[in-house]
């Protein structure tokens, strides 16, 4: 079994991409100072920053996936 709990920031759907573009660039500077990311991989996680892009393909991969994993356990919402 592969499964990995992530987080990540996301923008509701409209804003405009310098608004997105800037954020993303200032948490990833957050991501790379040496006191956050030394706490954060202390405690167990793998510190990862990117692009917008990429973090778009994550997200369609993961729901992607899981999506699957939903529909063959004939999971349902209650």
């Amino acid at each position: 079994m592969d499964i990995a709990l992530w987080y990540g920031a996301v923008a509701l759907g409209g804003t405009p991409v310098a608004i997105v573009q800037r954020l993303n660039a200032e948490l990833v500077k957050i991501l790379d100072m040496p006191d956050i990311r030394k706490s954060l991989t202390e405690q167990g996680a793998d510190v990862q920053g990117g692009t917008t892009e990429e973090f778009g393909k994550f997200m369609r991969n993961e729901s992607a996936r899981w999506g699957e994993v939903v529909k063959q356990a004939g999971i349902k919402p209650e």
